[in-house]
């Protein structure tokens, strides 16, 4: 359903290249999927291509451009896994969010309007957090953000609505870190937090062993209802 386009910096002196699907129709509004650290692979694709299909325009960035374009990434193979740690350990990540931003600038002038949400997942589940931060995203879903309990300062400059799916037996984000994030966000105004019992990072990936059918049906059932509600 998609292609590659291409999107330019902040700055204007570059493109950023991105998976884009567009739905049929009329448009309303748009969603910018935040990638894993395995890039712009087949799993973030199918999910614009969802988006897509409930009307949206549906746009990943390859957020890794600058380092190594064209990643595509599969979670199950050892040494592509290895490869996805490697590039994350070079991302610049506040050089994403601005290139997030680029983003968010195009679809709002695509759409003609500041209808835009961000779903993340992984690394892109961190950075829809801070998307939610430091840009006027209209409404930010991550799923197992990695590190949010670091971002904690940050929340003070939440203007719109947030979601944030957590595996309670995520490998990469501790107990303690869950207890941080619920300690510093429960009682925000603008964020709701979902716990998945006994759920392993990656439950929510469209394929591959990570995924758990179940909960990947809920988080996902929520998310849809919640950009429904905040994009409308």
């Amino acid at each position: 359903m998609g292609a590659i386009e291409q999107v330019k910096t902040l700055s204007g002196d570059a493109e950023i290249p991105c998976y884009m699907a567009r739905p049929q129709g009329e448009i309303s509004a748009a969603i910018i999927v935040i990638q894993e650290i395995f890039g712009v692979n087949e799993g973030i694709r199918a999910k614009c291509d969802h988006w897509a299909s409930k009307g949206y325009l549906a746009i990943a960035p390859d957020l890794f451009w600058r380092i190594n374009e064209g990643t595509d990434l599969d979670a199950d193979v050892e040494a592509e896994f290895q490869q996805a740690l490697d590039l994350m350990g070079k991302f610049n990540q506040d050089q994403g969010i601005r290139d997030i931003e680029a983003v968010i600038h195009f679809a709002q002038n695509s759409i003609g309007s500041h209808k835009i949400g961000c779903v993340g997942y992984c690394l892109g589940g961190r950075l829809a957090f801070m998307t939610a931060c430091r840009t006027d995203i209209r409404a930010s879903v991550g799923y197992y953000g990695v590190g949010i309990d670091g971002l904690l300062g940050e929340k003070h400059a939440i203007a719109h609505e947030v979601m944030l799916h957590i595996p309670t037996a995520d490998g990469f984000v501790p107990a303690d870190a869950q207890a941080a994030m619920h300690a510093g966000l429960d009682d925000h105004p603008k964020v709701t937090l979902h716990d998945y019992d006994g759920l392993d990072h990656g439950f929510a990936a469209e394929f591959g062993d990570r995924r758990d059918d179940v909960a990947a049906t809920l988080a996902d059932s929520r998310t849809e209802a919640f950009f429904k509600e905040h994009l409308a």
